[in-house]
């Protein structure tokens, strides 16, 4: 039945022009219901980055761009697990990225701090965050540690950071207003990868290659589920299909190298 729903879908998307494939994957032996339970937001989350501070520029910037062929700035994919954690890898993933650009040195840094220590700024551990809401919480907190000094988990526990092995900080937050999505585009050409969260719909979770689409998504900002890293964009050859490049956090068995 599995196998006769994905070529359904496969047929969708190539009727929309896309060429984007569904297949098995480590999650194909779960329904919706048991996958959005272990790996997807249970708190409700409206998200906060609905008015954006985020300056527009004049001139041009990258028609396309893919930080991970650029240098040596993007970690490879990590896997949350059983824990509603997407949001803590959105945020490091990009905090990692953007210290990398500015310095050379790519870092590891700690998801698990962020679980048990970032519940002040309205984040709940495996239950769901923002990454706006994370960045906060280290802009403030302050700093963040590395995975060698504070290793994952997945799952919630006491705060243990350790200020003096801090690694990471923040100067400022940046949000992106809700759906300005040309904003986005210009901040990941012109600075580095950034972090959004979007709705994950049933089939996302087969997502094996190629261009995603579909049509099913709400327009409200509360019925987001999942937060990942955006590493780049482009178009497609010969269709001009814009595409993002997403970096997931659910292991580099899932989709395209995860």
């Amino acid at each position: 039945s599995h196998i006769i729903q994905f070529e359904a879908h496969n047929l969708d998307f190539i009727w929309q022009g896309r060429k984007g494939q569904l297949g098995l994957n480590p999650f194909s032996d779960m329904t919706f219901a048991e996958f959005r339970k272990k790996f997807l937001w249970q708190e409700p989350q409206n998200c906060s980055a609905t008015k954006g501070n985020f300056v527009r520029r004049n001139g041009p910037y990258p028609s396309a761009i893919d930080w991970r062929k650029k240098g040596n700035f993007v970690t490879p994919v990590k896997n949350q697990g059983p824990c509603g954690s997407c949001w803590t890898f959105s945020t490091t993933g990009c905090l990692e990225s953007a210290i990398a650009i500015a310095s050379g040195k790519l870092l590891e840094l700690a998801e698990q701090q962020l679980i048990d220590c970032a519940q002040a700024f309205n984040n709940h551990g495996c239950n769901g965050g923002l990454p706006s809401q994370a960045f906060e919480y280290i802009l403030y907190n302050p700093g963040l540690m590395d995975e060698d000094s504070y290793p994952y988990r997945a799952q919630n526990g006491t705060c243990k950071f350790q200020r003096e092995k801090a690694v990471a900080f923040v100067k400022d937050v940046v949000n992106i207003t809700l759906y300005d999505e040309q904003g986005m585009e210009e901040a990941v050409g012109r600075y580095n990868p950034v972090s959004f969260a979007f709705q994950v719909t049933e089939d996302f979770m087969h997502y094996q290659k190629g261009i995603y689409s579909n049509r099913q998504c709400d327009q409200t900002p509360d019925k987001v589920n999942h937060a990942v890293l955006a590493v780049g964009y482009g178009e497609e050859e010969g269709s001009s299909l814009p595409f993002w490049i997403a970096k997931n956090s659910w292991g580099p068995s899932w989709g395209m190298d995860g």
